[in-house]
């Protein structure tokens, strides 16, 4: 009988064949993101990608084998791949080439993503940021401190600090192509209007991810038109070579639906996590006891908690329309109390399927 250090050694030689293959298999995904870039076809083809779930699948139920596990493992093998060929498409069809960028507001979170995306594309990168570390001289305190000769500049400040950045250029006059990723665009409208009024450069973008993200497949951008349709081509064009989603959208309506997709969701999940911890319980003896449902709001309410709590706060406060979002939820969580208090059966069912039925829509 084999014992089992002979096993563990015999599993780990499998684990190194395993790295091996993935390795192979990385490499060959490399030279095939090659060929579609020279032959102009998109880096992700859904088709093969299904054909690859649906072999995989049935291979492994040929050899007895759990295919959920199987899918799982096939699609972070694809997700890799993507990731390779997305980062090598836009490395050789960068926009950058010769040309200058400066990301205001580069030592933060989301700027730093925007630092190392120009940078990917070739662009020289200058960082304009307070909290920047200023020994390199490609790094101000201040935009204010720098010359007026970017062929780019990204405001990704925090909101307050943003409007208060583009009014500025307002007066100045910058030149460049210039755009702002806000999660919210009241705060500047009519500045980002004015510019394009004045003859600037200037478009609006909101990323629909976050600093973590590091390929961008099924990711949303939101692309805002203020005045310059060749300034929002410009900017859409940075992202050409990517797989993200372009969600073209009007600057008015942009708030109004995102006081629904994040502050809705914003709102929901830091009233779970004030519950929580008011609770007296112990994280870790729910975490034990939790459901798939719990375990799984659970990651959503940590990571929304790990985020800038300041941000947060002014995705809430400065969107006009936040108030009718919290109120309606507040009203439904009204509700769910008043149907348990008074043992009403009858709506609390009937408001579940109206919930069934929005998201059979969805």
């Amino acid at each position: 009988m084999t014992d089992l250090k002979t096993l563990r050694e015999q599993l780990t030689e499998v684990d190194m064949k395993i790295i091996d293959l993935i390795h192979q298999r990385q490499s060959l995904s490399k030279n095939i993101g090659s060929i579609k870039r020279k032959a102009g076809k998109p880096t992700r083809d859904f088709m093969r990608e299904k054909q690859v779930l649906e072999l995989a699948t049935s291979h492994a139920e040929k050899l007895n084998m759990e295919p959920d596990v199987i899918v799982d493992v096939m699609q972070l093998l694809i997700k890799s791949s993507l990731k390779t060929q997305e980062k090598a498409r836009v490395q050789a069809e960068g926009q950058g080439s010769g040309r200058s960028a400066l990301v205001i507001g580069g030592a933060g979170r989301m700027g730093n993503w925007f630092v190392e995306f120009m940078k990917s594309q070739g662009f020289d990168v200058h960082i304009a940021d307070p909290n920047a570390n200023g020994e390199t001289e490609n790094t101000f305190s201040s935009w204010q401190e720098t010359d007026d000769r970017y062929d780019v500049t990204v405001v990704a400040a925090p909101l307050r600090e943003s409007a208060s950045i583009l009014s500025q250029m307002l007066d100045k006059a910058r030149t460049g192509l210039i755009f702002d990723i806000g999660s919210l665009k009241a705060p500047f409208k009519e500045t980002l209007k004015q510019m394009a009024e004045k003859g600037m450069q200037v478009a609006s973008i909101h990323p629909m991810f976050g600093p973590n993200t590091d390929l961008l497949t099924g990711k949303h951008i939101i692309f805002m038109e203020v005045g310059s349709d060749q300034s929002l081509e410009k900017v859409q064009k940075l992202f050409e070579s990517t797989t993200a989603q372009q969600i073209k959208m009007s600057l008015d309506n942009h708030d109004f639906a995102i006081s629904y997709v994040l502050g809705l969701s914003h709102a929901l999940n830091i009233a779970f996590a004030k519950v929580l911890s008011a609770s007296g319980e112990k994280k870790d003896l729910l975490s034990k006891l939790s459901s798939t449902t719990f375990k799984d709001q659970l990651g959503v309410a940590k990571r929304v908690t790990d985020e800038n709590p300041h941000l947060y706060y002014e995705i809430q406060y400065l969107n006009k329309f936040s108030l009718k979002t919290i109120a309606e939820l507040n009203q439904a969580i009204q509700d769910i109390f008043d149907y348990v208090d008074t043992g009403n059966e009858a709506d609390f069912v009937a408001m579940m399927e109206q919930g069934k039925s929005y998201f059979s829509d969805v």
